[in-house]
């Protein structure tokens, strides 16, 4: 039976066994882009929180395609990216067995954001991390200066030590973010020089990616617990008059060797896992503070981009944000790492006009029909204003 490998290959990859829990609860960037010289210096990652769903309208403009001239509905998730905070950087060089950190140098002032992101126990701890460096900065800063001009002596590679702000949306978790973005882009010293500037500094999105742009999602996938071999390989259930149940896997081996491979699909956990996806499209940019973010030229309605009601689960977004075309990994409130696009697009798909002409605002939580409150209470009338209020 040697030929059903070419008629009917194995279901379900192995490519991502052992299949458990990660221990990354944020999406981890496991390579960057390669680096550059000839561009100006540039971060090279962002991170983020995914809000919801909803769809846009589309006029496709590319040659060849069934709906080249016509308008297709799309779905795009939005995800909230607020401003995010430099507080060090970090020297790495290159040996045989792959980069070794050199150096690390933070800012003077770290926020308590940040520091409650190293203890187990705010409430109960004393608070004293940091404190001995920033003594350190103020007393003695040619000791770092030392320090920096060690990375730029000897490190291949530079990154920068960037946290999440989480006081500006509505979490329950208070710990920032912490991770490493690596710089790309101009000589070694010009990074240093480059995340220098940066300390204590806020970063936003749109100094790191653009409208029309592909980037990768690296994120960790929602958890489904505990669940059968059916739902978590895809095999084929047995015949309905099966003994002892059918949504088995019938044979699990051999009897010699007297063990059960790890290529046989057995039940346990689904979901949970962390997975890098790859080239996802940009197709708008928002910023916090500006008005008529979700609104086109054809639509002349002035909304922003939060539907009717909040996004379930989530609620209003007031700040910066990015529309991905397409869904993207993990629940909602989840932290998501956008990557610049590791491999380069290929698809025709991914250089055509964007060309939206509506962004759809109704409610999320039913059949909504409005797309914003005034327009609502002007079709309902001042009762249901009063109602709400």
């Amino acid at each position: 039976m040697s030929h059903r490998k070419f008629e009917h290959p194995r279901l379900g990859s192995l490519q991502f066994n052992n299949k458990k829990r990660t221990k990354h609860h944020t999406g981890r960037v496991r390579a960057f882009p390669k680096d550059d010289e000839s561009k100006a210096c540039h971060l090279t990652a962002f991170m983020g929180f995914k809000a919801g769903m909803t769809h846009v309208v589309r006029q496709i403009d590319r040659p060849g395609s069934k709906l080249y001239k016509k308008e297709a509905v799309e779905a795009v998730t939005i995800i909230e990216t607020p401003a995010m905070v430099a507080v060090g950087v970090v020297g790495y060089c290159a040996t045989p067995n792959g980069l070794r950190a050199l150096n690390t140098v933070w800012a003077s002032h770290l926020s308590d954001e940040l520091k409650r992101r190293f203890y187990k126990n705010w409430y109960k701890a004393k608070r004293k991390a940091f404190t001995k460096y920033s003594k350190k900065c103020s007393e003695k800063p040619q000791e770092v200066e030392a320090e920096l001009q060690r990375i730029k002596d000897y490190a291949t590679t530079v990154r920068v030590l960037v946290h999440t702000q989480n006081g500006k949306i509505k979490l329950r978790q208070k710990a920032a973010n912490l991770m490493e973005v690596q710089v790309n882009g101009g000589s070694i010293a010009d990074k240093v020089d480059f995340a220098k500037g940066l300390f204590e500094q806020e970063v936003n999105v749109t100094s790191v990616f653009e409208e029309g742009e592909t980037i990768d999602i690296c994120g960790v996938s929602k958890g489904k617990g505990f669940s059968g071999v059916i739902s978590r390989f895809g095999v084929t259930r047995l015949p309905r008059k099966t003994h002892r149940g059918l949504r088995k896997v019938a044979c699990i081996g051999a009897w010699h060797p007297a063990r059960v491979s790890v290529r046989v699909a057995r039940a346990g956990q689904n979901g949970y896992f962390h997975r890098t996806e790859i080239n996802k499209r940009i197709l708008r940019v928002g910023k916090k503070g500006v008005a008529g973010g979700a609104s086109t030229e054809a639509d002349l309605t002035d909304k922003n981009i939060t539907p009717v009601g909040g996004f379930p689960h989530y609620g209003e977004i007031n700040e910066d944000w990015l529309m991905v075309k397409g869904c993207i990994i993990g629940t909602k409130k989840r932290c998501i790492t956008l990557r610049k696009a590791l491999c380069t697009p290929t698809r025709r798909s991914h250089f055509e006009p964007l060309n939206i002409k509506f962004v759809d605002t109704s409610s999320k939580y039913g059949h909504g029909r409005f797309q914003t409150l005034e327009e609502k209470y002007k079709f309902l009338g001042t009762g249901a204003q009063a109602q709400r209020s």
